[in-house]
C-alpha cells in the first residue's frame, strides 16, 4: 500500500508542483549506492548465499520497500524475494533450484510461530516449503536458526536453542540430528562432512553424515567464526571472523591449517594502513556473509558494528566483490534505517555523522561512507552495541563541533534517552567514544527524556523530563570546555518555567548563534508526534520568554523538526515527504521540499521519526538539510538558497 500511496503521490505532485517552486533547491542522497526505490541496496543484509553464476542472495530482517532476500547481478538490483517482513535474516544458502532461509516470528498459516526454514524456488521466487526446524517457535529477539546449508540432496540446518543441528533431505525429509553446543554457521566439505562453527567457544565442530564425530577444531585465540563458506575448487574453508582480526581466515580442509587470509589484520580498526575507524577495500568490520563464483570471483558481506541482537535493522549492508586477482570490482552498500546524518557544521556541511557512521560528499555517486564509529573490542560496554536495547538501535545522530572538538549524541527512532560520544583523534581517529546516557552523564533526575531534547552547535544540552526535576522546567547544561582527552564537560544546570502558552511540551531547538530557542506542543497524549503550535523566542537568554512568534502547523501530523540560520524545517509522518520551511523572522512557509530530482532520488514516503530531520547553514548562505529515508535506506540531502 505504501508502493502504491507513494507512486499516486508522485504523478500528483509531478502535475501539481510549479517548476519555478522546484528549481529553488536540489535534492540527492548519501547511504546508498542506488537513490531510486527500483534500484536501491536492501537493508541490514545479515547473511548472503552467491550462486555459482555469480548472482547474490542476501537475507535481511527487514526492508520495508523490497522483499526480505534481495537479488544482485552484476552490481545492480535485481529484484527480491518473500516478504519485506518474512527471513529472519540469520542465515541463507541455496543449490541451482532452491533458496533456503530461516523465517522471522510472525504469523505462518494463520498461527505466530518461529523456528522455521522456507524454501523458496528460485526462477519463481514461491515459497513452496516450510520445515520446523526448532521446537521454539515464540522466540523474538534472538536468532533461532543460526545457520543452514546444503550438499547435493542434503539439508542441514543449526537449531541454536536446541543445541543441535539437524540434517534433511532437500525434499524436507528429516535424517538425524547431531548434538552441538552452540552451533553456528555451516559448512559441508566436498565429501559432505559437515563443519560446524560455534562463534563464542572459536572452534569449528565435524561430523560425517552417519553423525560421527570427525574431531574439533580448535581456532587462534580471539577468532570468532561468524561465517563459512567451502570452496569445493581448492578444499579451502573461508572463515569470516567477527573477532579482533576481523578478516578471512582460510584453512586447507586435508589438515585443517590455516593456509592464508583475506583482508587486512584489524580491519577498519588498523592503523597501518588508514585511520582507526576508516572502511574500504580490505579493511573489514565483522563479515556476516562469503562467496565465490565459477569465474574466481569473491563476495564478502561486511556489516558495520552497531544495533541489537539482529545487528539492529539499521545495521546496514556492505557487499564487496572481487576478482580473481582480489582487485575491487564493485561495493554495495545499505547503511541507513530509521536513522539519520546529522551534517557538520565545521566541515560546512561536506561531512555527516550518524549515530554510528561518517560519511562525506556532496550526495549521489558523489558521496562516500568513510568510517564506522563504534569500536566493540575497545568498548564492549558502548549503548550502541546494547543487545537488550527496545529500539532498533541508536542510529540517529546529532553532532557539536566546539573548537575541533565534537560531540557525538547517538538516538533512536522515537527515543526517550541519548547516547553520548565524544572524539580523541589522535588515540581513537575515528572512534567515538562512549560517556553514557544523557541523564547519567547529566545527573538527570530522570531517565526519560519525553518533553524535547537538543544538542545546539556550542555543545550545550536542553532537555525537559516526563517526571521530577525538569518535568514543568526547561534545563540546559553548558558546556564548559573539555577534559585532555576530549571528555566534554558541562557546566550546572539553569531552567526556565516552560511557558504556559505552549501547552504540553514536545520539541525544544536552540540556535545559540541568535540566541534563539524554538518550542512545539505535543498531538494529545502522544510525547512522539508534534502538535500545530510552534513558538518562536527570539533573545531567550536575555529575557524574552513571554513573548514569542507563533507558527501554527496546518499540514497533517507534524512528526520531525529542525533548525538553523533562520529556517525551521518540519517534516510529517503517514501522509507526505514534504519538508516544510518556516521563516523565523516571519512565520511564513517560504518553501516545501518535495522532490526536484524525481527521476534520479526517491524521498521516501513520510518522516516517521522524532529526530528526522537535520540541518546546516553553510558558509555560502545555502541551507543543507537531511531526511531519513526508510523505504529507501538511505538518506536524502536537499540543498537550498532562499
Amino acid at each position: 500500500m505504501k508502493r502504491i500511496y507513494t507512486a499516486f503521490l508522485a504523478a500528483v505532485l509531478s502535475g501539481t508542483i510549479a517548476p519555478e517552486c522546484q528549481g529553488q533547491y536540489t535534492t540527492d542522497w548519501i547511504a546508498n549506492t542506488f537513490g531510486t526505490n527500483a534500484t536501491h541496496v536492501g537493508n541490514a543484509a545479515r547473511s548472503m548465499w552467491v550462486a555459482p553464476e555469480g548472482t547474490i542472495y542476501t537475507a535481511s530482517m527487514w526492508d520495508e520497500n523490497e522483499g526480505g532476500i534481495a537479488i544482485y547481478k552484476n552490481g545492480v538490483n535485481a529484484g527480491s524475494i518473500g516478504a519485506h517482513g518474512e527471513p529472519q535474516g540469520s542465515a541463507i544458502t541455496g543449490n541451482a533450484t532452491y533458496l533456503w532461509a530461516p523465517r522471522q516470528f510472525g504469523r505462518v498459516n494463520g498461527v505466530f510461530a518461529n523456528g522455521m526454514v522456507f524454501r523458496y524456488i528460485r526462477a519463481t521466487g514461491a515459497n513452496d516449503q516450510q520445515i520446523q526446524v526448532s521446537a521454539d517457535t515464540t522466540e523474538r529477539r534472538a536468532d533461532v536458526i543460526t545457520g543452514i546449508a546444503t550438499w547435493g540432496q542434503y539439508l542441514a540446518a543449526s537449531d541454536h536453542p536446541g543445541n543441535r543441528v539437524r540434517v534433511y533431505k532437500t525434499d524436507g525429509t528429516w535424517i538425524l540430528d547431531i548434538a552441538v553446543t552452540d552451533p553456528g554457521a555451516i559448512a559441508f566439505d566436498r565429501n559432505g562432512n559437515l563443519i560446524i562453527a560455534q562463534e563464542t567457544e572459536g572452534a569449528l565442530q565435524r561430523f560425517n553424515l552417519a553423525g560421527q564425530s570427525l574431531g574439533t577444531v580448535t581456532l587462534a585465540a580471539g577468532v570468532q567464526p561468524d561465517a563459512l563458506y567451502f570452496d569445493p575448487t581448492s578444499q579451502y574453508l573461508w572463515i569470516g571472523d567477527a573477532g579482533p582480526d576481523q578478516q578471512v581466515k582460510i584453512y586447507d580442509t586435508r589438515t585443517y591449517t590455516q593456509v592464508s587470509t583475506f583482508g587486512i589484520k584489524g580491519g577498519y580498526l588498523d592503523t597501518s594502513t588508514g585511520t582507526k575507524g576508516q572502511v574500504g577495500s580490505l579493511r573489514f568490520a565483522r563479515i556476516d556473509g562469503i562467496g565465490r563464483d565459477s569465474a574466481g570471483n569473491t563476495y564478502i558481506l561486511s556489516q558495520p558494528w552497531g544495533g541489537s541482537w539482529d545487528h539492529g535493522r539499521t545495521g546496514g549492508t556492505d557487499i564487496y566483490a572481487y576478482d580473481s586477482t582480489r582487485a575491487l570490482k564493485y561495493r554495495l552498500q545499505a547503511l541507513n534505517f530509521e536513522a539519520i546524518g546529522a551534517p557538520d557544521p565545521a566541515t560546512d556541511a561536506t561531512v555527516f555523522y550518524s549515530g554510528t557512521n561518517i560519511y562525506s560528499g556532496t550526495g549521489g555517486s558523489n558521496w562516500t561512507f568513510v568510517a564506522n564509529t563504534v569500536d566493540p573490542f575497545a568498548y564492549p560496554t558502548d549503548l550502541r552495541l546494547s543487545t537488550t536495547y527496545a529500539g532498533r538501535g541508536l542510529h540517529f545522530g546529532m553532532v557539536a563541533n566546539v573548537g575541533g572538538n565534537r560531540i557525538l549524541a547517538s538516538t533512536d527512532q522515537n527515543p526517550d534517552n541519548f547516547a553520548i560520544e565524544h572524539f580523541n583523534p589522535s588515540v581513537s581517529g575515528y572512534i567515538a567514544i562512549p560517556d553514557g546516557w544523557v541523564t547519567s552523564v547529566l545527573g538527570m533526575a530522570s531517565t526519560h527524556i519525553r518533553k524535547g531534547f537538543a544538542l545546539d552547535s556550542q555543545g550545550g544540552v536542553w532537555a525537559s523530563l516526563d517526571r521530577n526535576t525538569c518535568s514543568t522546567t526547561i534545563c540546559y547544561w553548558p558546556l564548559t570546555g573539555f577534559a585532555a582527552d576530549g571528555t566534554p564537560q558541562w557546566g550546572a544546570v539553569q531552567s526556565w518555567p516552560i511557558p504556559t502558552s505552549i501547552g504540553a511540551l514536545g520539541r525544544i531547538i536552540y540556535l545559540p548563534e541568535s540566541d534563539t530557542l524554538i518550542l512545539a506542543n505535543i498531538a494529545g497524549t502522544d510525547w512522539t508526534s508534534i502538535g500545530t503550535r510552534v513558538e518562536v523566542y527570539h533573545g531567550w537568554k536575555a529575557g524574552n520568554q513571554t513573548n514569542p512568534l507563533v507558527i501554527n502547523l496546518t499540514s497533517t501530523n507534524p512528526k520531525s523538526m529542525t533548525a538553523a540560520g533562520n529556517y525551521l524545517f518540519v517534516g510529517y509522518v503517514h501522509t507526505v515527504p514534504n519538508i516544510d520551511a518556516f521563516n523565523l523572522t516571519t512565520g511564513s512557509l517560504d518553501n516545501t521540499f518535495i522532490n526536484s530530482n524525481p527521476s534520479n532520488v526517491y524521498v521516501g514516503n513520510d518522516v516517521d521519526s522524532m529526530y528526522g530531520l537535520r540541518s546546516v547553514l553553510r558558509s555560502n548562505g545555502e541551507y543543507v538539510v537531511t531526511k531519513d529515508d526508510y523505504n529507501g535506506t538511505s538518506i536524502v540531502v536537499y540543498r537550498w538558497t532562499p
